[in-house]
């Protein structure tokens, strides 16, 4: 098998209530299968539009941004190194909040510690030998918003927010303007804080796949940590 692109990233467990909930949050769960939508009393057009580009990628956290496979790389080898990988990391406790990140808004960590930060750069290493170098149409659609590190970073690793940039976070929606964003805020905050436990345990690394060009992107396999 051949996907048109390969990642790493954390998503919770499945069968966890936070799964489910992002599951029907995003009307997808991340094995691709369409999930009866809870739409928090938003109208369905207004669902639509803020969860449409979260629910391509699928509830997750990114540690190695979607890639093409290099020339003679395959599924088969990313998928070994990461096995290499996994065994030398350790499982991460995480408290998660829902909180606004530019015009996005995450479930992201509160006071993250640095073996997290650690982590995600061993993975952006690791994994890099297997990923295509970007086009110059790739570099030039993303870049001209980035600081001058992030298109270094992008440059040299394909993803701009790596290392000092990295900040690990599970995507709810798409960019929203104001007012809107405090009010989508305040509902996925009621909604979820209850379903979040006082730690999620960062135990696996999570391969996805995207099988074809602009298909979402599912997931493909866990690889447990240590």
């Amino acid at each position: 098998m051949t996907p048109h692109r390969v990642a790493l990233y954390w998503t919770p467990p499945d069968a966890s209530p936070l799964a489910e909930f992002a599951a029907r949050w995003l009307g997808r769960d991340t094995l691709g299968r369409w999930v009866p939508p809870l739409r928090l009393g938003f109208d369905p057009a207004a669902w639509e539009a803020m969860t449409e580009a979260p629910r391509r990628y699928g509830f997750h956290a990114t540690l190695k941004a979607p890639f093409r496979l290099a020339e003679n790389a395959s599924l088969e080898a990313v998928e070994r190194a990461a096995e290499v990988l996994a065994r030398q990391l350790s499982p991460l406790p995480l408290a998660l909040t829902v909180e606004a990140l530019g015009a996005f808004l995450a479930l992201r960590p509160v006071d993250p510690p640095d073996a997290l930060a650690a982590l995600a750069g061993r993975c952006v290493e690791a994994l890099d030998r297997f990923r295509a170098p970007l086009t110059e149409a790739e570099i030039a659609k993303r870049g001209p918003n980035l600081s001058p590190r992030q298109q270094e970073h992008l440059r040299r690793w394909g993803y701009p927010y790596v290392f000092d940039d990295f900040r690990l976070h599970l995507t709810l929606t798409g960019p929203l303007a104001e007012p809107i964003r405090a009010d989508v805020l305040a509902r996925l905050r009621a909604a979820l804080t209850p379903l979040l436990p006082p730690t999620a345990l960062l135990a696996d690394l999570c391969l996805f796949i995207e099988p074809k060009p602009g298909e979402p992107l599912v997931l493909y396999r866990r690889i447990v940590l240590g």
